[in-house]
């Protein structure tokens, strides 16, 4: 066990450790602080609200990918991470591979607030309206508005995970993955395509009950292609 622990680039080791960490928190802090009366909720305080929300705060776009919404959500995440991430920190070094990491989960969450702002839009501005056109009924309505913007609510290292496995694509191209729901060996560079593409097509989609925050995948993978792009250029 200490052989393959010590296997681990320490970015990735303690990254996992992170998530881990706060995942277990998120479970068994809520019922230590109920028994003091105090609603503790990890989830809702470090998850990433829209911005226009009252609960929303510019830390969350970073907070946000250390928080994961089950076990299969930080298994998956996390499985994904050792993979990619330990090729990927002993291929740049410790401190470009954090900077890749951070930068593709927060551009991932950026992006995700976008989408959010776009998809919207209508449903506030009706909102808005019905404020100004109905006065009696304003607070009721303005209680309403509030409930909608807190609602919305992202969590997970995905954004960051899909920019690693652009990353991979990008910088081992003809390495053959074999994956357990594709048995077949499958060069590196069209695995992250056809997810890439996948992801595109069910954001668009927005298929009814699909809470995967797709855009935000997009955006980490969008954010690390510049970034790649940027190194290359002032390397």
């Amino acid at each position: 066990m200490n052989n393959f622990l010590n296997s681990i680039p320490p970015i990735v080791k303690n990254l996992i450790g992170i998530n881990i960490v706060l995942w277990l928190a998120s479970i068994v802090l809520p019922g230590i602080f109920a028994r003091s009366g105090i609603q503790l909720d990890l989830t809702d305080i470090l998850g990433m609200h829209y911005w226009a929300s009252s609960k929303f705060n510019p830390a969350q776009l970073l907070t946000y990918m250390f928080m994961h919404g089950g076990f299969e959500h930080l298994l998956f995440n996390m499985f994904a991470l050792y993979m990619f991430g330990a090729v990927l920190e002993q291929f740049w070094g410790a401190k470009r591979f954090l900077i890749y990491y951070i930068v593709t989960g927060v551009g991932a969450g950026i992006v995700q607030q976008l989408f959010w702002t776009v998809e919207y839009h209508s449903t506030i501005a009706a909102i808005n309206e019905a404020i100004s056109t109905y006065p009696l009924q304003a607070i009721e309505l303005i209680e309403q508005k509030r409930s909608f913007l807190n609602m919305p609510i992202t969590v997970g290292a995905s954004g960051s995970v899909f920019g690693l496995l652009l990353a991979f694509g990008w910088l081992f191209p003809e390495t053959r993955l074999l994956l357990l729901f594709f048995p077949v060996p499958i060069k590196a560079r069209i695995f992250v395509l056809i997810y890439g593409v996948a992801e595109l097509l069910l954001g668009v989609a927005q298929f009814s009950g699909d809470s995967v925050a797709h855009f935000a995948h997009l955006g980490g993978m969008l954010f690390g292609a510049l970034l790649i792009l940027f190194w290359k250029k002032y390397k």
